[in-house]
């Protein structure tokens, strides 16, 4: 897809203008890498290997917010002419003049590059290999293919939001198996209903900027019959792990209670006409929904009666003698 230049848009730097420094975080996107360590870390606990070490799960947090960090500002370079099209975004530090783009390229590759090599040497290279992999996803198939191009972009672009898990779980492993591809799934199907809740409270920013979100492209009505269907599908994921034995009870449970919560509120913003305030409410509780639901899994392998397991569960092992692979795989 052929990328026009853009000028930035200058802006008057003010004496409480941001610093560098809180601009290039802000490059990064701290908010939305908050709830993606928290997938990866909180998987840490729930695999055949044990508890993580402190060490452990610090060069984690540390390798993966570069790594999405590294992600999300390639993403604001690549898209620095939409933003300045939408109101939520004219001020990020790209579109306001305030870091040049190039520059921002250049930090964003160097992000994912010290990522990369730290998670290689420190953590385990089949982690080092999906968070990449993660990186080129969000970029490449998300933000220059499909974002602009299709309404499907955040169904199948999302995805790259749910390689996390899968760097957690092979941190641990150094393999994947059937546990790390069910937290896989939780995310991939959260993220259409999470997404368009928002989009359909910004449909008039992605429509300046051409963005063929969901309710731009379909209308609010079949958006929001396309929320309830991916919920439909999400909640029966979220209670596999404790029908196969991956976690106990005590997730089970909660994951229910959370995912009734959030079928309520879908089936409401259905019945409701246009946008409503439930819409908001339904994409600030999709946040907390997802984070509760990976901090239930820790919690459950570690009290007394969390890991009582349905009757019919399967048991993973890992194989810690096996040679440690250097490729994701599957990807």
């Amino acid at each position: 897809m052929a990328f026009a230049p853009h000028t930035p848009r200058r802006s008057t730097v003010a004496s409480g203008s941001p610093s560098v420094l809180a601009d290039l975080v802000t490059l990064t996107k701290p908010r939305i890498i908050s709830l993606l360590l928290l997938t990866t870390i909180m998987p840490m606990f729930i695999t055949p290997a044990g508890r993580p070490s402190l060490a452990l799960i610090g060069w984690v947090a540390l390798a993966g917010y570069l790594m999405a960090g590294g992600a999300n500002t390639i993403n604001m370079w690549f898209d620095r002419d939409i933003d300045t099209e939408m109101a939520r975004t004219q001020q990020r530090p790209i579109p306001s003049g305030r870091i040049p783009a190039n520059a921002a390229l250049l930090f964003g590759i160097a992000l994912g590059t010290v990522s990369f090599v730290l998670f290689w040497v420190f953590v385990d290279p089949l982690s080092a290999w999906l968070a990449l992999a993660g990186l080129l996803f969000y970029v490449f198939v998300y933000t220059i293919w499909l974002k602009r191009t299709s309404p499907q972009n955040i169904v199948i672009g999302g995805a790259a939001g749910a390689f996390p898990p899968l760097v957690g779980w092979a941190a641990m492993t150094h393999h994947l198996d059937l546990g790390a591809l069910y937290l896989f799934a939780i995310i991939f199907f959260w993220t259409p209903p999470h997404f368009w809740a928002l989009a359909l409270n910004k449909q008039v920013d992605y429509g300046a900027a051409g963005v063929p979100m969901m309710p731009n492209v379909h209308g609010v009505p079949a958006t929001k019959r396309q929320m309830l269907l991916y919920t439909l599908m999400l909640i029966p994921l979220t209670l596999m792990p404790a029908m196969l034995g991956v976690t106990g009870i005590f997730y089970g449970v909660a994951a229910l209670l959370l995912g009734a919560r959030f079928l309520q509120l879908c089936w409401i913003i259905l019945r409701e006409d246009g946008v409503t305030p439930t819409t908001m409410t339904l994409y600030k509780y999709s946040l907390s929904y997802l984070a509760l639901l990976f901090v239930a899994m820790a919690v459950d392998r570690w009290i007394p009666l969390g890991y009582i397991t349905l009757p019919q569960h399967v048991t993973f092992t890992a194989d810690t003698t096996a040679p440690m692979p250097t490729m994701p795989m599957g990807h």
